[in-house]
């Protein structure tokens, strides 16, 4: 395997073969990562015990939900840089890099000063038990502080996977991880630190893995070089990153409203069990999102790219491939996992019931999770084209408007952990119909009409 897929590979080199090459270094990268991240929810449960792994597990929502609308736009950041590769423009290529590293630490310091001062106030928001109330929001306080280094890392490995580069991001994250094992080994086993200690690993490893890939946008020697002290911010190219990272961020930070009303009607049991099963289920589904996530960014590379390149004929070809592969991939480890499921969650804890509720995670939402994938793909063609306002209606729609209608309309008179569960199917197979009937309109009417447009123009 070379050490990057290049942009002939991309734009004219055979699709399956291309992508499988970029995704597999992509997929292990997002396997050492959640299993990384694996261990700092075992550490806390088995040293620190159930409150503390229920204290780390009510946070997640609300960190996924604030930190979504900045990490958007490492995503447009990932397609304008994909764009301007694919038109050979190495002009516009770098002065998006600068622009993109600009951003991300300005949200990112953003970022860490509203966790600081709001943690406390958003986790009572949600009806986090007054047990554990204190604990999570240190936590978050903590894991916030580190929003600056996460973002640059995000947006670092963002503008590699656009160029083709998905190897250095995973050759950081395994010294990011490695960092963070050994830190949760050291503040929480040895210096009995608990949630504190999980979240200090966790802001020195991000540091890590910021440094690591600031440093290779540094050194590298092509269009996406990062000249640290003469880096400019352009308006017009901020402005088309905002185009289409903002949609996608509000996509998923409403997405993410709806996860924490979900996390507040688990959290309205006011049972830590019931929080810990949940927060370990989730964590193991994490595990199947790795080949859908990795599926689904190389649809949207690929997609920009050629695009770009106004190679506007294997737009549908890469679509239709990433979804097969993201279907395959997401059966493959959500059976594995739910297989397994029982000693998987002991990995967790020990607690009978902390395990029995995580099996109800596994059944009803990591088996049924291929159809997520499958409406990730269609929004990750239509973002890849530039279109990311269209998914983004969408995905409000079908995912935030179904499942707020089912917790607000027909939890309260069915309370149980099944049907609040019940709502992610539910919700994805609506959105992925919706979704699918919006990429057929912009493929056929509007990306189509430009080829024929093309042709017409040559002399």
């Amino acid at each position: 395997m070379s050490r990057t897929v290049t942009r002939e590979d991309i734009v004219n080199g055979p699709v399956l073969k291309s992508i499988l090459r970029f995704s597999f270094p992509l997929m292990l990268t997002n396997f050492l990562s959640n299993l990384f991240s694996a261990v700092d929810t075992i550490v806390v449960g088995k040293y620190a015990g159930s409150e503390a792994l229920a204290a780390v597990g009510a946070t997640g929502s609300l960190i996924f939900m604030v930190s979504s609308l900045f990490n958007g736009l490492s995503m447009g950041a990932s397609v304008v840089v994909g764009q301007m590769i694919g038109r050979g423009n190495e002009s516009r290529a770098k002065e998006t890099v600068e622009t993109a590293f600009i951003m991300a630490g300005a949200s990112g310091l953003f970022l860490s000063i509203t966790g600081l001062l709001f943690s406390k106030v958003m986790l009572r928001s949600v009806s986090t038990p007054a047990n554990i109330l204190d604990q999570s929001s240190l936590y978050m306080r903590i894991y916030l502080g580190a929003s600056v280094f996460m973002l640059i890392y995000n947006f670092g490995a963002a503008i590699l996977r656009a160029k083709g580069d998905t190897l250095r991001p995973l050759y950081y994250i395994i010294a990011s991880g490695l960092t963070n094992v050994i830190l949760n080994l050291v503040f929480v086993v040895k210096l009995h630190l608990g949630t504190a200690g999980v979240a200090t690993a966790t802001l020195i490893s991000q540091a890590v893995s910021a440094i690591l890939v600031t440093y290779s946008l540094v050194t590298t020697k092509d269009v996406t070089q990062l000249d640290l002290k003469q880096m400019r911010f352009n308006p017009r190219t901020a402005l088309e990153i905002l185009r289409i990272g903002i949609p996608s961020g509000i996509q998923t930070m409403m997405f993410s409203v709806s996860n924490v009303v979900m996390q507040r009607s688990i959290n309205s049991f006011d049972s830590s069990d019931i929080i810990a099963g949940n927060t370990a289920g989730s964590n193991l589904e994490n595990f199947c999102y790795i080949a859908m996530m990795a599926f689904t960014q190389a649809c949207v590379s690929f997609t920009s790219q050629n695009y770009g390149a106004r190679k506007y004929e294997k737009l549908r070809k890469i679509m239709y491939l990433s979804l097969v592969l993201v279907v395959i991939g997401s059966l493959t480890v959500s059976g594995f996992i739910w297989a397994f499921h029982v000693p998987l969650l002991s990995l967790y804890t020990g607690d009978p019931e902390v395990i029995r509720i995580g099996t109800l995670r596994v059944l009803y939402v990591i088996l049924p999770l291929f159809l997520n994938g499958i409406l990730d793909v269609f929004a990750g063609s239509l973002r890849g084209m530039g279109r990311s306002s269209l998914p983004m209606i969408t995905m409000v729609v079908g995912i935030c408007g179904v499942r707020l209608a089912w917790l607000w309309g027909y939890f309260p008179s069915h309370r149980s952990l099944e049907v609040i569960y019940l709502s992610y199917s539910l919700s994805w197979f609506i959105t992925s119909v919706l979704e699918y009937i919006l990429w057929l309109y912009v493929y056929r009417y509007i990306v189509l009409p430009k080829k024929n447009i093309a042709i017409n123009l040559e002399p």
